[in-house]
């Protein structure tokens, strides 16, 4: 059986790498805008021009101040909203045309499918093997030196904060 050429173009390498704002882990701005561009022009969506236009947006608190990160403290840019659900959409489908494809193909092909599948556990069998070992071993290492620590290092008792003594309180005189 052939593959569709969607899935066969899916697996060739192209040799373009972006390097701009990511979506879905998609360039932004060679990717996603000039795609709904295309889909725009073809009548397939209609996304307002502005969301194409200016798909970063400044994100604002609820008061309508600025918002910044907290941790770094970077104006937060968001990516419009109308865009950001036209591209979750793109993604649901793209993972139900792969599923789909996977199903297709295992029910038409049972039995090589079957066999792909166990080629496939029985090779990454000695490679989960040496991992489980590799971290078995590193645990290991990790509670003798922790342990090792622990009889080297004297226990020190806590100290106490020195205690002050109350002022003394002023007879009351009536």
């Amino acid at each position: 059986m052939s593959a569709p050429n969607y899935i066969a173009n899916l697996l060739r390498p192209n040799g373009q790498k972006p390097t701009g704002r990511k979506v879905w882990s998609v360039d932004l701005e060679t990717v996603w805008l000039p795609f709904f561009t295309a889909t725009n022009t073809e009548g397939l969506t209609i996304i307002p021009n502005e969301v194409l236009g200016a798909p970063l947006r400044l994100g604002y608190e609820a008061d309508g101040s600025v918002k910044f990160n907290d941790r770094t403290g970077k104006p937060v840019i968001k990516v419009v909203k109308d865009l950001s659900d036209e591209i979750r959409l793109v993604r649901e489908n793209f993972v139900a045309g792969l599923q789909q494809f996977a199903t297709s193909v295992a029910s038409k092909q049972k039995e090589a499918y079957g066999e792909q599948a166990k080629l496939n556990v029985d090779a990454g069998k000695p490679i989960r093997d040496r991992d489980q070992q590799a971290l078995q071993l590193a645990i290991a290492e990790q509670m003798e030196r922790a342990m090792a620590e622990k009889v080297v290092a004297p226990e020190v008792a806590p100290v106490a904060p020195e205690a002050t003594p109350e002022p003394e309180k002023e007879p009351v005189t009536a």
